[in-house]
This record gives C-alpha cells, sequence and structure tokens, in this order.
C-alpha cells in the first residue's frame, strides 16, 4: 500500500520530489479525494483572510501604510493581481450583510468563487436559499442564479416610464466602418437570435471564427431588407442519408449486430456507430435490401422532436448537457436512446449536446443514460460515472408549473414561467 502524500504547509527540494513520487503512486479516486480536501483547506484559509480583510478595511488600517484603499493595499502586500485584490475586498465589505453563507464558506463547504457570485444580490430574504444552493450548484449555475435574482431586483424597482426603450440607438463610425448600438432587452433578445440563425445557415468552413459567420448572417438579413431575398437560408436537416440495411440484420434482433451494418450511398460500407452518428442530424431513409442487394422497399424511418420541443430542451439545457461544456450556440438536440421506428420523440429522450460531445457519446465505450428532465448519468471508457442536470430556473419554473397543474382549487390548471 503506497504511503499517503505529505500534508505540508511548506516543501523543500526534497519534500516536492517526495511528495510528487508518492503521489504518482496515488489512484485516480485518491488523487480526487486529495484535492478535494486541499480545495477545502484552501477554502478555509480564503475565508480567514476575508475576514481579517474585513476587519482590516473597517479599521482603515490600510491607511497606515500609504494606501488609498483596501483593495491596492491587498494587491501590493498579498502578491496578488488588482482583479484578485477587488474580489478579495469587495466580498470582505459585504461579509456582516451574509452571515450563512461566511458560515458555509469559513466550514469550507462553498469556494470564494461560488461566494463571489452571490455577494452582490444576497439579502436578509433570500440569503438562506441562496446559501443551500451554493452547495448543490456549479459556479456557473449559481452566476446564472444570480443574474436572474438580479434582474428580477431591477425589474421590481424600474418605473414603467420607457427609459430602457428611450434609451436605444444605432451609431455608425464612416471612417472605421464600425456600428455600435444599444437596445432594449427585448429587441437585443431578438436581434441576436435572428442574427445567429442566419448565422447557422451560412455555408462555411468550419474554422470559420463565430463573429464572422454572424457577420455573414447579418448581411443575410440586410439581403432580405435589401431584395428580398436571402443567401443565408437556414437547412436545420442538411443531410439526406440513404443507409442500405440486410433484410437479416433490420428484422432478426436476437442476431449478432455487424460490424459493417449498412451501405452508405455514394460512400461504401459504414459499421453501426457511423450509422448512429449521423442519423442524429439527418432525414434518414432506410432502404431494405434482399439477399443479393436489391432495394424491397424505401422508407422513412426517423421522426425528428417539434419545433416546440426543440425550444423546450433549448430552455431547459441552456448549454451541452455534457459536464464541463458551456458551448450553446452550435449545440444541437438530440436522442438520448436512438429513436427506432414506431418510437416516441419525447422530452425526457431528448438533450442538447454540443458537435464534440455528440460525437464522444457516440464513441465505442461512452453511455448516456437516464431523464433529460431529471439527471443524466454519463459514464467514460474507464467507469467513471459524471452526472448533469438541467438548468436550475427550468426546474423550478417546471416544479411550479407541476403544482399549479396539481392544485385543487380550478380541477385543472396550468402554468408556465419564463427564465
Amino acid at each position: 500500500m503506497p504511503t499517503r502524500a505529505p500534508a505540508t504547509t511548506a516543501l523543500g527540494a526534497e519534500g516536492i520530489a517526495v511528495f510528487i513520487t508518492v503521489t504518482a503512486a496515488e489512484s485516480n479516486e485518491a488523487l480526487a479525494a486529495g484535492m478535494q480536501a486541499d480545495r477545502r483547506q484552501i477554502t478555509m484559509a480564503q475565508a480567514r483572510l476575508v475576514l481579517r480583510q474585513a476587519e482590516f478595511g473597517r479599521r482603515q488600517a490600510y491607511l497606515d501604510d500609504g494606501a488609498t484603499s483596501l483593495e491596492s493595499w491587498s494587491a501590493e502586500n498579498l502578491g496578488v493581481s488588482v482583479a484578485t485584490a477587488r474580489s478579495y475586498s469587495h466580498v470582505a465589505e459585504k461579509t456582516q450583510d451574509m452571515p450563512r453563507v461566511m458560515g458555509s464558506f469559513c466550514a469550507g463547504e462553498i469556494s470564494f468563487d461560488k461566494v463571489r457570485a452571490v455577494v452582490d444580490v444576497a439579502t436578509p430574504e433570500n440569503e438562506r436559499d441562496l446559501c443551500e444552493q451554493a452547495k448543490e450548484l456549479s459556479v456557473r449555475e449559481l452566476a446564472e442564479v444570480a443574474r436572474t435574482t438580479a434582474a428580477r431586483a431591477r425589474s421590481a424597482s424600474v418605473s414603467p416610464s420607457g427609459a430602457e426603450h428611450d434609451g436605444r440607438y444605432v451609431r455608425f463610425n464612416d471612417e472605421r466602418r464600425t456600428m455600435s448600438l444599444q437596445l432594449p432587452k427585448e429587441s437585443y433578445a431578438q436581434t441576436k437570435a435572428c442574427v445567429d440563425a442566419y448565422a447557422a445557415g451560412v455555408s462555411s468552413e468550419e474554422e470559420t471564427p463565430l463573429d464572422q459567420r454572424r457577420c455573414d448572417g447579418f448581411m443575410g438579413i440586410v439581403d432580405v431588407a435589401t431584395h428580398g431575398t436571402s443567401k443565408a437560408t437556414a437547412a436545420p436537416n442538411p443531410f439526406f442519408v440513404v443507409a442500405h440495411v440486410p433484410l437479416e440484420d433490420l428484422v432478426d434482433d436476437a442476431g449478432e449486430k455487424s460490424e459493417l451494418a449498412a451501405e452508405l450511398e455514394h460512400d461504401g460500407l459504414i459499421d453501426v456507430e457511423t450509422v448512429q452518428r449521423i442519423a442524429c442530424d439527418a432525414t434518414v431513409v432506410v432502404a431494405v435490401d434482399d439477399n443479393v442487394g436489391h432495394t424491397m422497399y424505401e422508407g422513412r424511418a426517423r421522426r425528428f422532436p417539434s419545433g416546440a420541443q426543440r425550444r423546450e430542451v433549448i430552455r431547459r439545457d441552456r448549454h451541452c448537457r455534457f459536464p464541463g461544456c458551456a458551448n450553446a450556440t452550435f449545440a444541437a438536440v438530440h436522442h438520448i436512446v436512438p429513436w427506432k421506428p414506431g418510437g416516441g420523440t419525447d422530452l425526457d429522450n431528448l438533450v442538447l449536446l454540443c458537435r464534440h460531445h455528440h460525437g464522444v457519446v457516440h464513441r465505442k465505450g461512452w453511455s448516456m443514460e437516464g431523464n433529460a428532465n431529471e439527471e443524466l448519468r454519463i459514464e467514460n471508457p474507464g467507469g467513471r460515472v459524471t452526472l448533469s442536470r438541467p438548468s436550475v430556473l427550468w426546474t423550478r419554473a417546471s416544479a411550479g408549473a407541476r403544482v399549479i397543474g396539481s392544485g385543487s382549487g380550478s380541477g385543472s390548471g396550468s402554468g408556465s414561467a419564463s427564465d
């Protein structure tokens, strides 16, 4: 059994060599557990630092060293960047306003990044709820909750005078050939969605940067206004695939799957994995062949999600559901369990995946299973399982709708919410 890596606050050259040697012999699980323990110790140390900064700032002790602010003193004396010093100082100023969050911070239960995510929206009324969510959600998910909380607070305080609408503008710089604009929230969302929709349909090489695709999409909108036509034609299902499948492979569920399962027209023999991968984004036709390769039947064999289902999946997932992936712009809806003739296309079997991770879940050794509305289990070839859950905002809204729908007040209630 390997010796446990020494936990010290200072390691010399010899100690570092010993530490590296010991950790090299640890299992992946032991390394992960060690990093979690290290993270907890770092978090608790950061909490102590923030509390000391709060008292240091309250006393204005930084003036003794000629500094003009706690932020500038921290950057000079703690060996951190100005941005990090600003973050520490900002959290230190709010410590007394969020005792529950700071308590969990000091206990190492929530990281500094999570504290920083909620510091500007925490109030005595919502702090308990934010603290519990901080323990469960990722930093990205918590930031999304914080943005929504802040937006609701702004909406509640804004008078209906139309100030946001009156602040709209579009400005042109002829010398630099640039444009700048500010839009009301609704107009901004509509414009961005329209430009991205056109950009997605622009014929372009895969490596073309997103900004350039959006520019091409914007020019597509201009073409519509100018000529009534568009060069950017959206194509939600760009591939038309004909796969020739041997009849015995199609009707004999008990038989072994052939490595070369089908013939793709104009491309040759393909395996099961390739069929499944291309089928997700294609209009697929299965041509049933007899024993000499003559086509006996050709028919549609795939049912795509409806437009409403696609919109709800995007609203639910927000971005690629693969853990750690925030790709949203070029993500598409895919089936978790591959669709079969006669099968359904239901929301709990549909998931948003980016192009890269769509390929990952089709590779041999990877698997994805579960209910996309609740929890997905993604297992890598080594057996490690990661979990993926829907957007916390969608979960909250759908839970509210279920409560309304099951209420006893009006018999058959229904409810909806917008994030």
